[in-house]
């Protein structure tokens, strides 16, 4: 009798084990599929070009260079930041344009804010992920759109940051290509002052001497 036991034992731990297994494998096969549609990032063309080109930015070179700004200028942050939630905000901010596309920031005709397309495009593209990612995931871009909390207002300031450069390095870039009016300009760039003063009184003075250039 205890052999029949014992071996029944075995039995459910193989089965617990192989359970394990399928359920670690499933959650691997979720996260390669995640992987693999994040690959169209690369195919996304924002308006701003590279520093000093005439080559269009893509969204995962904008997010790399995002994430490598934040590390470098946390320092100027308005308040206190999770360096790592800041970090996740910048990578994941602009993935749901893979599926609603790039807009451009001075755009007239559709607002640059958070929309039902984007929120859609969040909840199919991060649902690719196992539950716990997906909200993850789902609660940290939802925080950086509502950009209230200071790791939102110092993820946006950068955000922002990031094409005022490459527009001054490219003679204007897409200021003078779509003919933005500077009152236009910075109305859309107000929001850096919430992450950053430092970095706006920084921005203000380089924009000034674009334009006595």
């Amino acid at each position: 009798m205890s052999f029949m036991v014992s071996d029944m034992n075995a039995f459910f731990a193989i089965i617990s084990e192989n359970h394990h297994i399928m359920k670690q494998v499933s959650r691997l096969l979720m996260q390669m599929d995640f992987i693999k549609e994040i690959d169209k990032l690369k195919y996304i063309q924002r308006k701003t070009k590279l520093f000093n080109s005439e080559r269009h930015e893509n969204d995962a070179e904008h997010s790399w260079h995002l994430a490598m700004m934040v590390m470098v200028l946390s320092e100027y942050a308005n308040a206190p930041i999770d360096m790592l939630k800041v970090l996740k905000m910048v990578l994941l901010h602009d993935i749901v344009e893979i599926d609603a596309g790039d807009t451009f920031l001075y755009d007239t005709t559709k607002n640059h804010t958070n929309t039902d397309e984007e929120l859609i495009a969040a909840e199919r593209i991060f649902g690719l992920l196992p539950k716990d990612m997906n909200d993850e995931f789902m609660a940290i871009w939802i925080e950086f759109e509502n950009g209230e909390t200071n790791d939102a207002k110092f993820a946006k300031a950068i955000d922002r940051l990031e094409p005022i450069l490459q527009n001054i390095s490219n003679q204007g870039g897409t200021w003078t290509e779509y003919n933005v009016p500077f009152e236009t300009v910075y109305a859309k760039i107000d929001k850096i002052k919430d992450g950053s003063s430092f970095l706006w009184d920084h921005v203000d003075e380089l924009i000034q001497e674009f334009r006595k250039a």
